[in-house]
């Protein structure tokens, strides 16, 4: 009842699953993934077990087949089981029992693994891979990750109807402040299109959980120090700090305010003239 995609970035330093259902907060069963040791999702009757094993065999140096094999070898329920694996240098493995419902298959690539049961049909999966190699090239694993998915989706996805999808993507001290691996973490639990309304909070993500790029920053000399401060004191700020600590921003100013991201400097300014 869930189609899926697990891949890792073409710059082997990223892994990610994503997935959509008519199922509750697909997001809680299905995926799971380590930065360095690979991603996997377990779906139709699913067996959340599989998430901590595969990746446990994974981290012990199997290999995505090889983990497949060992979860499928330990589980009477095998036939009824979908699972993609693709583990730390990109090799991948997918698995559909013969008792999973139709439509149900997957495709797998180099560094890609792409599965669905209860589809519209074949053309799903199908898309998806598509649309995974037309975006060959872009840095942003979380990105290429839903744009397959929403290519499933638009292809007719899960035959039931929409309600949830996630995003899951992992890369070493990529987390909020550095501090752990987790780059998008992403849960659209009950929701009339889950797969646009990921993309929306990805894009949030991306404002907030993400730290500016260079050419993000703006320098701040003593002209803009002068306009930030009238800026953040005429929505009843002391200082520049108090409202980037307010509106969450500390990804994207600089400790000492040397530096305003783009974006975060006209959301001041706009902030600024809707109270003017």
């Amino acid at each position: 009842m869930t189609f899926s995609i697990v891949a890792r970035s073409d710059d082997g330093e990223s892994w990610g699953v994503a997935v959509a259902s008519k199922f509750l907060a697909v997001g809680s069963a299905v995926p799971a993934a380590v930065a360095g040791v690979g991603a996997i999702a377990t779906q139709a009757d699913a067996n959340v077990a599989y998430k901590g094993l595969a990746l446990s065999h994974l981290d012990e140096g199997a290999t995505a087949p090889v983990a497949l094999q060992r979860l499928l070898e330990e589980d009477d329920g095998r036939d009824h089981r979908q699972v993609g694996l693709v583990d730390m240098d990109g090799t991948a493995a997918s698995h559909t029992g013969a008792s999973c419902f139709d439509w149900a298959g997957g495709v797998t690539d180099d560094g890609v693994a792409i599965q669905g049961n209860i589809l519209a049909g074949p053309e799903v999966v199908e898309e998806m891979l598509a649309a995974w190699h037309r975006s060959a090239g872009e840095p942003d694993l979380a990105r290429r990750l839903l744009a397959a998915l929403a290519a499933g989706d638009e292809a007719g996805g899960d035959k039931r109807g929409r309600q949830s999808a996630a995003l899951l993507v992992v890369r070493d001290e990529a987390g909020y402040g550095g501090r752990d691996d987790i780059a998008v973490d992403l849960r659209v639990d009950d929701h009339a299109d889950p797969v646009t309304e990921l993309a929306r909070l990805l894009d949030l993500n991306d404002l907030y959980l993400t730290a500016s790029t260079e050419e993000e920053k703006v320098a701040v000399d003593d002209a803009l120090a002068a306009e930030l401060q009238q800026l953040v004191e005429g929505l009843g700020h002391p200082d520049l700090a108090s409202w980037v600590g307010t509106e969450n921003h500390e990804m994207r100013v600089a400790d000492d305010g040397s530096w305003i991201d783009q974006r975060v400097l006209a959301i001041l300014r706009e902030q600024g003239r809707r109270t003017s």
